[in-house]
């Protein structure tokens, strides 16, 4: 089958069905993107030039549209080169968020098109306004709503569409429900699983090292800042260091801004909160260690004794699938993306987005109540062997491809087992 892709970021959110796909040595992969190093063998990258910025006068409600219009254009003209050589895809996979995939139906009118559908912006009861710490101003109503109007048109182009969790789905319009396809998504358990070796050497992250008999609490976020609750696990960690004098506390994240706004006065989010409750963080048992590399990042979530994931109601990170999979004691914010994921007291604990006291105190509940410590690490392994594995997630990805195609996609020989491998049934 030909299959093309197309991510602003090669390979986005596709890695693994790529992979998939290609281990099939069946098909032709094509994939539009920007410029990068990434690679895998066996795709063709198709790079695609950065399109322009939108010219100042612009209304700033219409600037996203303007920019998704302009890569459009772009990614259209790319896409007819590759029809003038005689490519034509059996489907056309990517993601709707950038504009890129808007007039390929130009290009290609018979190929099936799959867009993955992230998010449905709304100006109240989702994330905006959920913070009253950083309120939303009225007059910033209008560019949220027109954030929407790359989703409106990609629901106008006659493929359809997948989201990966169910909360995500139902930020969309019912209208649309209807296109949308949940494909719930998958998680490496053979990398992501638990290894009880990890706990009995010293470990050394960042500038510290935590002992075996170290309480090692951890919270990660791709950038520190709001969205995540960094300001919250802030405010949290003096608590958990008055409480517990052999608690060590590693923060993960960049300094960077992923969703929602920079500082009004400039700087970072770790800045304006070291500026608020440094005083009273001790940095010899607090480390930032900024992003990281992935086998380190695992190898803190299977040491850590408990496991800190806050979100406003947004999208889910990966790092909370990751977690569960990896067996951690997580204490997570009771929000609605939160609460598809984990059920308080069976995989995790869920508390109030707002209270870094009651946030410390589940922390704390975590570090001294060792069968409870052990009942979620257990419940959050099984949780992703049941509902997280990636050849699940693969096989629905099929599914989907062959129901939207007609077609019949070769199935890739089994992977080998490697040692640790779990070998748990589905119930």
């Amino acid at each position: 089958m030909k299959f093309l892709f197309v991510h602003q970021n090669f390979p986005g959110q596709f890695l693994h069905i790529v992979r998939h796909l290609v281990r099939a040595q069946q098909h032709d992969i094509v994939f539009l993107t920007e410029p990068n190093d990434n690679h895998i063998a066996g795709v063709r990258k198709v790079p695609y030039p950065k399109p322009p910025l939108s010219p100042p006068e612009t209304h700033i409600a219409a600037r996203e549209l303007d920019g998704a219009l302009r890569r459009a254009d772009i990614v259209t003209a790319t896409a007819g080169n590759l029809k003038r050589l005689g490519y034509t895809p059996d489907i056309i996979i990517g993601h709707h968020g950038w504009g890129e995939m808007l007039n390929l139906r130009d290009v290609w009118p018979d190929s099936a098109m799959l867009g993955y559908m992230e998010f449905y912006y709304r100006a109240e009861g989702i994330d905006v306004g959920f913070d009253p710490e950083f309120p939303t101003p009225a007059e910033d109503h209008p560019r949220i709503r027109a954030k929407n109007a790359v989703n409106h048109l990609a629901l106008q182009l006659g493929g359809e569409g997948q989201t990966p969790t169910a909360w995500q789905r139902s930020t969309y319009p019912e209208w649309s429900l209807p296109q949308i396809n949940l494909l719930w998504e998958g998680v490496n358990l053979d990398i992501c699983q638990p290894d009880p070796k990890v706990r009995r050497a010293p470990f050394t992250i960042g500038s510290m090292t935590i002992g075996p008999k170290d309480k090692m609490v951890t919270y990660v976020s791709r950038d520190l800042e709001p969205y995540r609750g960094f300001p919250q696990i802030m405010r949290t960690i003096p608590h958990l260091l008055r409480a517990r004098p052999d608690v060590k506390i590693v923060v993960v994240g960049g300094d960077g801004v992923s969703y929602g706004a920079a500082p009004p006065a400039g700087g970072t989010w770790r800045e304006v909160m070291m500026r608020e409750v440094g005083d009273q963080i001790d940095l010899n048992r607090v480390v930032f260690t900024g992003r990281i590399p992935y086998g380190t990042y695992v190898t803190m979530l299977q040491r850590s004794d408990a496991h800190v994931y806050l979100t406003y109601p947004f999208v889910a990170s990966w790092s909370l699938r990751e977690a569960l999979a990896v067996g951690c004691a997580i204490v997570g914010s009771d929000t609605q993306p939160v609460r598809e994921f984990i059920t308080h007291g069976e995989n995790g604990l869920l508390g109030s987005f707002f209270d870094p006291v009651a946030l410390a105190g589940s922390v704390l509940e975590l570090l001294e109540n060792q069968p409870l410590n052990r009942k979620l690490r257990e419940n959050a392994r099984r949780y992703a062997e049941d509902r997280l594995a990636m050849a699940d997630y693969l096989a629905a990805y099929d599914a989907l491809i062959e129901r939207m195609t007609g077609m019949t996609l070769p199935k890739p020989a089994p992977e080998a087992p490697r040692p640790g491998k779990s070998t748990r049934k589905r119930q």
